[in-house]
């Protein structure tokens, strides 16, 4: 009778036991099921719009607001994996392309502050062969938890980072003006293949180019860095930059958008805009628009105020300038500022810090000399509720896939 009771009651046990574990189960199913809408797995979003041809579908890990279907969407899920896996000082620091420091000073500046890229200038090639700059380079790279976008300004003609060094190339490469009046589109061609062989090469992965700014006037600041032509000339020109560059790996910046048009140096100054939204539509966005179809990954904004469409901030603190870009031109990929150090920003802001504006403006990355001060002002910004984890999280899983897309990161 006891041994009947003692089985009895084992049974029950079991059978709670049971019970409780298929209770388990059902509520991390239903957990993952909430985990898994909340992350947008659906394959569409919410409006129901299909990838373009050629872009992927899947099932996404990232939050559902994030799917743009774009340039990099083939690389989302895995640059949000990477993402998750970050401490925040490593966020901070991947939002930001820095002037390359000091020789000596390069890995020091890696290890303190993460950043996602360096900005190479005329300095850091002076003199050097091209087995000591490629040695420089892969010794930052190797220094890099993340790997490093190296990005310079090899325009031609002018602007010469690389090119200007014999020891690098055999002649300086021509501005965009030469090159199209000796060879027309098959010089432009042949020009950018032969600037991402170099760059390629040298470890170089980002070319801060072409000029997307249309200038027909010898007068204007920006003449001598664009093609000189009209709006569709200077369209045909930047598509086939950037499917040239393209075709050998090398990332092609847009710049300088909206459009520089005839305005004063931002290097020195605030620089006003005064042209009508029209004047936009009907030039400045063309060639824009045309480096976007041939799958440009970066645009680069001015810092100049266009009051068209923002009479308070430069063009690189402004919002609305950065929804034009990203809602009526349909970009998706990587928006940097120009150089945050340049006499424009430093006169609007009164010497202010202007990280923090710059990346609630809609920024990815933000082009500046030294790190320190930026990335503690991203910090204090993230500490002090002014800008939300998500915004800096968003900056940096473009900035991430990017990476990825470009075959940086493996």
């Amino acid at each position: 009778m006891k041994f009947e009771k003692k089985r009895v009651g084992l049974m029950k046990k079991w059978v709670i036991c049971v019970l409780a574990v298929l209770l388990i189960l059902l509520g991390s199913c239903q957990n993952r099921e909430d985990v898994s809408k909340s992350l947008g797995a659906e394959q569409q979003g919410s409006s129901g719009v299909k990838p373009p041809a050629g872009q992927s579908s899947h099932s996404a890990l990232y939050p559902q607001e994030w799917e743009d279907h774009g340039i990099f969407s083939a690389s989302y899920e895995k640059a949000y994996l990477l993402l998750q896996s970050m401490t925040l000082e490593e966020k901070a620091g991947q939002i930001f392309q820095v002037r390359c420091p000091q020789e000596g000073e390069e890995i020091e500046q890696i290890s303190a502050y993460y950043p996602g890229g360096y900005v190479l200038f005329g300095k850091d090639f002076q003199g050097k062969t091209k087995e000591q700059v490629s040695a420089a380079i892969q010794s930052y790279q190797k220094a890099s938890k993340i790997p490093m976008l190296m990005a310079t300004d090899e325009e031609g003609g002018e602007i010469v980072r690389i090119s200007s060094n014999p020891n690098l190339a055999e002649q300086r490469f021509l501005s965009p003006q030469q090159a199209y009046q000796n060879g027309g589109l098959n010089g432009i061609r042949a020009d950018a293949l032969s600037k991402a062989a170099l760059l390629k090469k040298l470890g170089v992965n980002v070319n801060l180019a072409p000029v997307c700014d249309v200038s027909t006037n010898p007068g204007d600041y920006i003449y001598n860095r664009t093609l000189g032509q009209g709006a569709e000339e200077t369209a045909e020109f930047v598509a086939a930059v950037v499917a040239s560059m393209n075709e050998e790996g090398i990332s092609s910046t847009l710049k300088h958008f909206p459009g520089y048009g005839n305005n004063a140096d931002t290097h020195t100054g605030i620089a006003n805009d005064q042209r009508e939204y029209s004047q936009f539509e009907q030039v400045d966005f063309v060639p824009f628009q045309r480096g976007i179809q041939a799958g440009a990954q970066c645009v680069l904004v001015s810092h100049n105020i266009v009051r068209c469409m923002d009479k308070q901030y430069p063009a690189s603190l402004s919002p609305k300038v950065h929804d034009v870009l990203r809602q009526e031109l349909g970009f998706t990929g990587v928006i940097v500022t120009d150089d945050l150090a340049m006499g424009a920003i430093r006169d609007y802001t009164g010497g202010n810090n202007p990280a923090v504006q710059a990346l609630l403006a809609g920024n990815d990355m933000l082009m500046v000399d030294d790190p320190a001060e930026y990335v503690k002002a991203i910090l204090n910004g993230i500490a002090d509720g002014t800008i939300s984890q998500k915004t800096l999280d968003r900056a940096v899983f473009r900035v991430l896939a990017w990476k990825y897309q470009m075959g940086l990161i493996q």
